[in-house]
């Protein structure tokens, strides 16, 4: 059975205007990236939304919810916003859907070349793939439990949550 990507916008997808020197959302490069990558897998691609995920709503996350759940897939990679990929990532898990998510992004466009985010992609692929059905976020080549992640914004980089004991 194919996987599922579900595309919501985020740093992956934005683009430069050279002359604004503003970011922007014209189209996903989900496909550019599956080939660039050289892929195989079999997917279906749906673009849900293109927006960055500081403006995302608890509606537009009950859409994500909603795609999910309804899906024929049950392995489910969203493309997503680095700054509230958790927040979704929780939000999904609430609706103790059963199928295999996880949600990646992209600190990098991937417009600028030296993105993050074919790397991320790549290995949403490969541990969507391999986990068992849960809310996962694969960020810098690790995956992590939806519960136990957090985005250091002094380092960049995605992290489990130091539990006190």
């Amino acid at each position: 059975m194919a996987i599922r990507i579900f595309v919501t916008g985020g740093t992956f997808d934005k683009e430069y205007n050279e002359l604004t020197g503003q970011l922007y959302f014209n189209n996903t490069h989900l496909k550019d990236l599956l080939y660039m990558g050289r892929s195989m897998l079999s997917v279906e691609i749906r673009t849900l939304m293109m927006i960055d995920s500081l403006y995302m709503t608890d509606n537009d996350r009950e859409i994500i919810a909603s795609q999910c759940a309804s899906a024929d897939e049950d392995k489910i990679v969203i493309t997503h916003g680095t700054d509230t990929m958790q927040t979704t990532a929780e939000y999904i898990a609430s609706k103790d859907i059963r199928k295999t998510i996880v949600l990646t992004g992209a600190m990098i466009p991937i417009k600028f070349g030296s993105s993050d985010g074919l790397f991320n992609l790549g290995s949403a692929l490969a541990f969507v793939q391999t986990l068992p059905p849960g809310v996962y976020v694969a960020m810098n080549g690790r995956y992590f439990t939806w519960d136990n992640v957090r985005k250091n914004k002094q380092t960049g980089v995605f992290e489990e949550v130091k539990h006190a004991r």
